[in-house]
């Protein structure tokens, strides 16, 4: 089957992008055969796969026409959106943040799910491997929250599993002890905000970053509160935690429970608390698969060996186990 697209010029300058990538990424994702020559575009394949790509090139000229600029994320946000069959308008123009150059919104369904659940959630759980954007968009509705004065304070926390939380034996102040284990929240909050008042807020305590030992015995009142590599918390410390929530707060709990740093014979805090709080009314729980990575292809690849490693060895580790 062929099918021809006529494109504006604005729509097909776009498609093309710099050194054709933007159309390079569309061939990555369709099933078809794609060529671009001046304004009309072609697609040639099977029929099925050629009219999953029509769908694909009209909403993208959609988005191109309300003014969004195509980066290879957008291909990605488009094409799962529409195999999940929603609209990829409405996830991809849900602008959590902007700052200067930077425009954060969601870039996969599940992450619109994860977005609207802090909405609407006083506690939320981001669950998923690595590049899924658990944590960034989490800063990024942290920032929105403090600028829009919905919090007074943001509270960024980790725990400090490499130094088993005995973090005097480190040089240094608190903030120079607990740098190595919090930069990744550190560094997030910085791209949002403009230097001068990212240091400002520092300094007068409306955000603080401290390692999840800091949290035992407070009330945490009118703030938004992030739990990152929270697989790395115990049972006990996840109730410690969950417990310090106070009147007018939001919070948020990230991590991966396939990458855990605790002894082997330590239960994850992340992995009981699905089991125990799942259902209870305020409560959200969001699940991001390889298919929510939005970092580098390459990312999606290794997470998906990895888990296919996973599955092949888990009948050798349960016998291993009985051993």
């Amino acid at each position: 089957m062929r099918t021809q697209i006529a494109l504006d010029n604005t729509a097909a300058a776009e498609l093309a992008g710099s050194g054709d990538r933007i159309l390079r990424t569309l061939t990555e994702h369709i099933d078809c055969d794609v060529f671009l020559r001046g304004n009309l575009l072609t697609l040639e394949g099977e029929p099925e796969a050629v009219s999953a790509a029509e769908a694909v090139v009209r909403e993208l000229s959609g988005l191109i026409e309300q003014g969004h600029e195509l980066v290879p994320a957008t291909i990605e946000a488009v094409t799962h959106a529409l195999d999940e069959h929603e609209d990829p308008g409405a996830i991809l123009e849900d602008v959590i943040w902007r700052s200067r150059a930077l425009k954060v919104a969601p870039k996969t369904v599940q992450q619109k799910r994860y977005v609207d659940s802090i909405r609407n959630n006083t506690i939320t759980f981001g669950i998923g491997p690595a590049g899924t954007g658990k944590t960034f968009l989490a800063v990024a509705l942290a920032a929105a929250a403090l600028h829009r004065r919905e919090a007074s304070r943001i509270i960024l926390t980790r725990p400090a599993v490499e130094a088993g939380e005995r973090l005097g034996f480190l040089p240094g102040d608190l903030m120079a002890k607990v740098d190595p284990y919090l930069r990744p929240l550190f560094d997030a909050l910085h791209d949002m905000l403009e230097a001068e008042k990212f240091t400002q807020h520092l300094e007068r305590g409306v955000i603080e970053v401290a390692p999840l030992a800091f949290m035992r015995g407070r009330t945490l009142n009118d703030s938004f509160i992030i739990l990152d590599e929270a697989q790395n918390t115990t049972p006990e410390q996840m109730k410690m935690f969950l417990t310090r929530l106070g009147f007018g707060s939001k919070v948020v709990v990230t991590g991966d429970v396939t990458q855990v740093d605790l002894p082997r014979d330590q239960t994850s805090g992340l992995s009981a608390v699905a089991e125990i709080l799942d259902g209870v009314d305020d409560i959200g729980f969001v699940r991001f698969g390889e298919e929510d990575v939005v970092r580098h292809k390459l990312v999606r690849r290794i997470v998906a060996a990895y888990n296919e490693h996973s599955q092949r060895m888990a009948p050798e580790l349960r016998t291993a186990k009985r051993a």
